[in-house]
């Protein structure tokens, strides 16, 4: 198959990152792949000041490069922000929006360009209350129709009603993400993604490591993410903290914990919490995303969202509880999350497209 991918960016985003692994297996698999992505914004010039200088005057290091660029994979950057017209993309057999206003983009090309695929990675509405009748409008156009999860599926047919949405979870490379057995470590360790944004809920979790550290003093945290820290987002007192790690590292981080924590107020998926299982962490949840079906079978716990309390409690049990108990919760976590790959969710992502080619 010819297929072409439409992203608004590329960045270090999660949505980006699930566009580049796609794309890599896809081609893999024998199929011919291009992504194309607008320009990047333009920095302002207090972003060029900080770009130039680091702090005490040192020059700062260069812009991290987005996963799409460093994937390897057939990329084409546009010289401008957007709309990408059907003049920008090659003729294929596919082509697949990844955000509301490429699908928007996308429907207005010929039929030549592709059938049309619509990749479901959120409910694209935190924009703000001007946008959402925009974004519905691209939910209801006519095209094929994955969600990354059966909860964001239910979300949005929830609101729209039956859209004939069909699911195909994220996944998680096994060789990237890995651990071998292991007990829980001499110093309890949590963990958990940084971000300054309110909708990740770093802040609930940064409360939560603090309180549990009314009972586990010696309580250590570690945590990593994409921007720096700030005061208004202070992570807890020495926390160890990794500002865009190697994506060959990530493993370490997290099987470097007892406990991983995701605390977030709006996401479609939760890719950390699968990777964390993957290297062994059991994960202490709040049910967004995929973390209700994630943690189903025992990998982990739901907790319940806005409070870091019943976070803190999780900890704590976890962490004090039986040592065997928490090697079945690690075992279980890592059996689970090694069942959901990147080559099965391809696999499955191209007998949608077939089974809907049959059927038009």
């Amino acid at each position: 198959m010819r297929i072409t991918f439409l992203l608004p960016s590329d960045n270090l985003t999660g949505g980006a990152r699930v566009v580049a692994v796609y794309a890599r297996e896809l081609a893999a698999q024998g199929h011919e792949v291009l992504v194309v992505t607008c320009a990047p914004d333009a920095p302002s010039w207090r972003a060029r000041l900080r770009s130039s200088l680091g702090a005490g005057g040192r020059a700062a290091p260069a812009p991290a490069v987005g996963h799409i660029a460093a994937s390897g994979v057939p990329h084409k950057v546009m010289s401008r922000r957007g709309p990408i017209t059907a003049s920008d993309v090659p003729d294929a057999d596919y082509i697949v929006a990844t955000w509301w206003e490429t699908a928007v983009w996308m429907h207005a090309m010929p039929a030549g360009k592709g059938r049309k695929v619509h990749l479901i990675q959120g409910y694209e509405v935190w924009l703000g209350p001007q946008h959402v009748p925009r974004v519905h409008a691209a939910l209801r156009l006519p095209n094929i129709k994955v969600a990354i999860s059966r909860g964001l599926k239910q979300t949005i047919e929830g609101v729209l009603g039956p859209l004939g949405i069909e699911v195909v979870p994220n996944a998680v490379d096994p060789l990237q993400f890995d651990a071998p057995g292991r007990s829980r470590h001499a110093a309890p360790t949590v963990g958990f993604v940084y971000a300054q944004a309110a909708i990740k809920g770093a802040d609930i979790c940064a409360a939560a490591c603090e309180l549990a550290r009314r009972q586990l003093p010696g309580l250590r945290v570690i945590a990593f993410g994409t921007d720096q820290p700030s005061q208004q987002v202070p992570l807890p007192e020495g926390a160890s903290y990794f500002h865009r790690p190697a994506q060959d590292r990530l493993r370490d981080h997290y099987a470097a914990c007892d406990v991983w924590l995701f605390g977030s107020r709006l996401d479609s998926f939760g890719l950390p919490i699968l990777e964390a299982m993957a290297c062994r962490t059991p994960v202490v949840a709040v049910p967004i995303g995929a973390a209700p079906d994630l943690l189903s079978d025992g990998a982990g716990c739901i907790v319940t969202s806005e409070s870091p309390q019943a976070m803190a409690d999780a900890i704590v049990q976890l962490c004090t509880g039986a040592e065997a108990d928490w090697q079945r919760m690690s075992d279980r976590a890592h059996a689970t999350a090694h069942g959901y790959t990147w080559r099965e969710a391809a696999l499955n992502l191209v007998a949608i497209l077939e089974r809907s080619s049959r059927g038009k």
